[in-house]
């Protein structure tokens, strides 16, 4: 008798505990998914941060000069160019062009196309250039300037090219990149695609997706101190 009533209550202890278990994993799907909805990127995995983008200052296809204070809380995708390339660039921005398609409605997305050829490539040329692909200049950007500095927020900002290459002499210098940087709104370089690679632009443009709901970082480390 007295084994029974103890296997009696095994049982029933053991049931219990199953209820315990399935009411509590039950609680903690319903919490997790209710956080899921009401935090932005909540439950998703985040991009490392790879680098900080340093202050620049460019000019734009409207002959406007634009810093980085005018891609504060904008995500944005970073490349280089020029006009007159034949090869590699036609492909690289008809591939942008279809990211830009899918968010050109969007205030919060950017893109900065940096020529690399800024003898050539003024603002008259750039916005020819940005007509002739048919996109708003409220949210595609096309860049010239110094070619120093162009090149070293290449290797310096965007990690786009090896920073050791700012060493030789910069008269003698070409930068011909084929990939991308992806820049969160608080100007912290997330991650870097291959342009001609049609998987890694369908990867890109669902990491846009994820960005502009992330919560922006109001600590902004350019030059290795924190700044607002």
């Amino acid at each position: 008798m007295e084994v029974y009533l103890w296997m009696l209550n095994t049982e029933m202890m053991s049931k219990k505990a199953w209820f315990y278990v399935l009411f509590f994993t039950g609680l903690s799907i319903a919490f997790y998914v209710v956080l899921t909805q009401i935090i932005p990127g909540y439950g998703e995995v985040r991009l490392p941060v790879l680098n900080y983008v340093k202050p620049f200052s460019f000019i734009n296809q409207d002959g406007k000069t634009m810093t980085e204070r005018d891609t504060e809380g904008k995500v944005y995708v970073a490349e280089y160019f020029f006009t007159t390339c034949q090869g590699i660039c036609p492909n690289l921005n008809r591939n942008l062009k279809t990211v830009f398609d899918k968010y050109r409605a969007e205030p919060a997305f950017a893109i900065l196309s940096h020529t690399s050829d800024p003898v050539n490539d003024d603002a008259e040329r750039l916005r020819k250039y940005a007509d002739s692909l048919h996109v708003n200049h409220a949210n595609w950007w096309f860049l010239t300037g110094e070619k120093d500095n162009l090149y070293n927020a290449a290797r310096v900002s965007y990690l786009l090219d090896d920073p050791k290459n700012n060493l030789t002499n910069i008269e003698e210098q070409f930068l011909h990149t084929q990939y991308f940087a992806l820049v969160d709104k608080s100007g912290r370089v997330r991650k870097i695609y291959d342009g001609l690679k049609k998987d890694e632009i369908a990867e890109l443009s669902k990491d846009i997706e994820t960005l502009l709901r992330e919560l922006p970082n109001h600590k902004r480390f350019v030059n290795n101190v924190f700044s607002n």
